[in-house]
């Protein structure tokens, strides 16, 4: 029976990894993600399932490689955490999840936005902390009657762009390759023209490392309308988080959302009970409610859940009987 090890396994999802798994394979299924000091529980394995914080470098694949194991596959669209080099060299087989119910990010970049350009978050603290009387920081316009630009107007992007539109609200995009499928919520536009007018601003660009690293940066913030909000949920890389800082201090931005952060690993499975390992990071959060941070749950739904299980096991088996899966993740030249 064919072997699998799966990371970053939460409680919760553990009926769903039995429940779909069709092909009945041997799981073993661990709550922690893969690191350096945990790899020695892929021992046995015949492939490992990754997701998103998984160390799976040259030093944790090589230990695969001596133990037989030639499958790894990640229930993620990104892939940034796996070390293509040491697939290739040692032929293994590598597959992702290249997407899972679009919905699942854009609610939540939607939801972000929308809380704050309403002032939700504010709001709610003050009554939390006793506060009943009307703060004059909670004044807003109203999105249907608003400008939002969505940059990467991919699948998520596309249907971010769908929840505002149903909205009455004017969706401009910006992606260097428009889709036929974003026209009908998106007028396209360069990237300076929709900065220039967006009030929300969301980010949906895939990130590259050592080509779009802090993306978003002072001249991009400097583009942006005055007092706009910036909601990203695609990578934290993109983000440069001193210009955002001085941003929100100068009040060139109105607020800051993320979902996803840079060093991860070092944040995420964590409870702190001071300040964040990351100071940048930490001067955010204290800008509270100006600034709204999850811990990375964009994808966590139930039905993005069920398309990441299913796609995994799949890949695997296709991986098994072919050589290779329609998901395989393009190795290094």
């Amino acid at each position: 029976m064919f072997k699998i090890v799966a990371y970053g396994v939460r409680e919760n999802e553990v009926p769903y990894f039995k429940q779909l798994n069709k092909y009945n394979y041997e799981l073993k299924l661990v709550p922690e993600f893969l690191t350096h000091d945990n790899v020695e529980t892929a021992k046995g394995a015949d492939g490992v399932m990754l997701r998103a914080n998984c160390v799976a470098d040259a030093e944790n694949l090589a230990k695969f490689n001596a133990w037989g194991i030639k499958y790894v596959m990640t229930r993620t669209v990104g892939f940034n955490h796996i070390d293509l080099n040491a697939i290739k060299q040692y032929g293994m087989k590598c597959a992702r999840v290249p997407a899972y119910s679009p919905y699942a990010v854009a609610e939540l970049a939607q939801t972000l936005g929308m809380m704050l350009y309403r002032h939700t978050a504010l709001a709610t603290s003050n009554t939390f902390n006793g506060s009943f009387a009307v703060d004059p920081a909670t004044f807003s316009r109203e999105v249907h009657s608003s400008t939002v630009g969505i940059v990467g107007a991919g699948k998520i992007g596309a249907t971010e762009a769908s929840l505002y539109h149903g909205m009455g609200s004017t969706v401009l995009a910006y992606d260097p390759y428009p889709s036929d499928y974003a026209r009908q919520f998106v007028t396209f536009v360069e990237e300076d023209a929709l900065l220039a007018k967006a009030d929300i601003v969301s980010i949906h660009t895939p990130y590259f490392p050592g080509v779009n690293d802090n993306l978003v940066d002072a001249a991009f913030i400097a583009k942006m309308k005055d007092g706009a909000m910036l909601v990203n949920t695609a990578r934290g890389e993109l983000v440069d988080y001193a210009a955002v800082l001085a941003a929100l201090k100068s009040g060139k931005l109105g607020g800051f959302a993320t979902d996803v952060f840079k060093h991860e690993a070092k944040l995420m499975g964590h409870q702190f009970a001071g300040a964040l390992p990351d100071p940048e990071l930490e001067a955010l959060r204290q800008l509270y409610p100006k600034v709204l941070i999850t811990p990375h749950i964009g994808s966590y739904t139930e039905p993005a859940l069920h398309d990441m299980i299913t796609v995994s096991y799949d890949n695997f088996d296709e991986a098994q009987r072919t050589g290779h899966t329609k998901n395989d993740i393009k190795l290094p030249d």
